[in-house]
């Protein structure tokens, strides 16, 4: 179907179900004494908040995660599963923000943020390392990017390699795309996709690392992601969210720039409703 030799990094089976446990954990790892007496506490329409509460409860801290209002209902109930605490806001990164900061400034609580931090990008590019561990020879990389902290870590953990690294995103959330185009950070303001983990605005620290690195950021649309999501579960037996499905769609779209390559493709999570799929 693709013309290359395709290689998929599966972190829908990884811990909490997305590549999220990577970077929350090696945060919390790295916390002071003080942090971890006050706990911590973040923001996250999903799955950074379940791998935060998971990661918690794996050292023994308390959680604390603010989420929209309209997050899916399988998400927070992982949330709580993992040991966290649910705070909802209104389903916007303003009311999630001065949310957070008043919960910050009320408990103590340690902020880790869902992309935008140093820690959590390191910890989200232990992927590409055992990516080039597992796989010998890999000619290109093809990985989502929403707030770009695992395409940033990826391309990191690439960079001594010489993997060509793709990102792709969805054309109705496409601010990495034009932000690359302009050389200026652009911030999404009204996505329109069905990949809710793709939503959010390319991180201040991870743009320029994704400037710096990335070959290029493709885009696709959502009847694309979907064909990829039924393409996976027809052939690999597999199920992922629509986030998850968008590096498969952009290299499907994009035949032409892979053919003949062994290409290594992230399932970024799989953390998806089942009685809400885009296909039947």
């Amino acid at each position: 179907l693709s013309g290359a030799e395709l290689f998929f990094k599966c972190e829908n089976f990884q811990k909490t179900g997305a590549f999220k446990a990577r970077g929350a954990t090696n945060a919390v790892l790295s916390l002071s004494k003080d942090a971890i007496n006050s706990g911590v506490a973040t923001h996250s329409s999903g799955n950074h908040g379940a791998a935060l509460a998971w990661a918690a409860a794996t050292s023994n801290m308390r959680a604390r995660i603010i989420v929209p209002e309209n997050t899916k209902q399988v998400k927070k109930d992982a949330i709580v599963n993992y040991g966290g605490e649910i705070i909802e806001c209104a389903s916007n990164l303003k009311s999630r923000e001065e949310t957070l900061q008043q919960l910050v400034k009320d408990t103590g609580a340690y902020f880790v943020p869902p992309y935008d931090d140093e820690q959590v990008i390191s910890g989200q590019g232990t992927a590409a390392l055992e990516i080039l561990e597992q796989v010998e020879d890999v000619d290109i990389a093809i990985i989502p990017v929403g707030g770009g902290g695992l395409l940033a870590g990826c391309l990191l953990g690439f960079s001594e390699d010489k993997v060509t690294t793709y990102g792709v995103e969805p054309e109705g959330a496409d601010d990495a795309y034009r932000s690359l185009q302009t050389g200026e950070r652009i911030p999404e303001h009204n996505p329109n996709t069905i990949c809710d983990g793709l939503r959010t605005t390319l991180g201040s620290l991870n743009f320029p690392i994704i400037q710096n690195l990335v070959k290029d950021i493709l885009l696709v649309t959502d009847d694309e992601v979907v064909r990829a999501m039924y393409l996976l579960w027809t052939r690999l037996k597999i199920i992922i969210e629509p986030s998850c499905a968008v590096p498969l769609a952009g290299l499907l779209r994009n035949k032409d720039l892979f053919s003949g390559k062994r290409v290594a493709i992230i399932l970024s999570g799989g953390n998806v409703d089942l009685t809400q799929l885009p296909f039947h």
